[in-house]
């Protein structure tokens, strides 16, 4: 059977050097996977096919735009009474400027193995990184905290939300002018998986006391 593990957000006071840079250094790796995926050319998840397609119409930088759109879903946390935490604002800030600042130094690709590469390496670091700054249990980042809202105050199921969410924003994208192909469909298919996988070895838990 499966071990169960508490995600619930822990406050900042307890362990704090080491959840911080969990914190710091899984958003880092999470901005530098997504610069992978777009550099990839094969396709992007659903919310950066949203920030691709707004990037092309805008002339904004990708962590620009990224960083615009999770202010944006921010603001959909007012009626749903959500509350950010430390590692909300850090998830706005470290996310956008890694994936600006990978992107400067990583071209797009052209050479069809060095896309494959891009793509299927930036999809497992991307899991890898969700599973660490998830871990650190220091809030939610602003579509996670989106998810979980509209699931709280319409009663349904985070798995409806979170694909009723996610239709919405990539044919957004794709309308936009944003890359949906072969790398959509595996992110959709590897990156809950590949989470899962992850976390067990990088959650962070509290310790039992004597």
């Amino acid at each position: 059977m499966a071990l169960k593990l508490d995600l619930n957000p822990v406050g900042i006071s307890q362990d704090t050097t080491r959840r911080s840079l969990q914190l710091v250094g899984g958003l880092a790796l999470y901005g530098g996977s997504m610069a992978m995926l777009t550099r990839s050319g094969l396709g992007l998840d659903p919310w950066d096919v949203l920030h691709e397609g707004l990037m092309k119409i805008t002339g904004l930088s990708f962590g620009t735009v990224t960083a615009i759109a999770s202010v944006l879903v921010l603001l959909l946390w007012i009626p749903l009474r959500q509350r950010p935490g430390i590692g909300t604002a850090a998830n706005v800030v470290v996310i956008s400027l890694t994936v600006d600042l990978v992107r400067v130094f990583l071209p797009d690709q052209d050479v069809l193995g060095w896309q494959i590469f891009n793509l299927v390496a930036g999809v497992v670091l991307n899991g890898l990184a969700a599973a660490i700054y998830v871990g650190a249990r220091l809030g939610p980042g602003p579509r996670d905290g989106l998810m979980t809202g509209l699931s709280a105050r319409t009663g349904k199921s985070i798995r409806l939300v979170r694909t009723l969410i996610e239709i919405t924003v990539l044919a957004a994208g794709w309308l936009l002018g944003g890359t949906v192909g072969v790398g959509t469909v595996l992110y959709a298919l590897a990156i809950g998986p590949l989470t899962q996988a992850f976390l067990p070895y990088v959650v962070w838990r509290e310790r039992a006391h004597a």
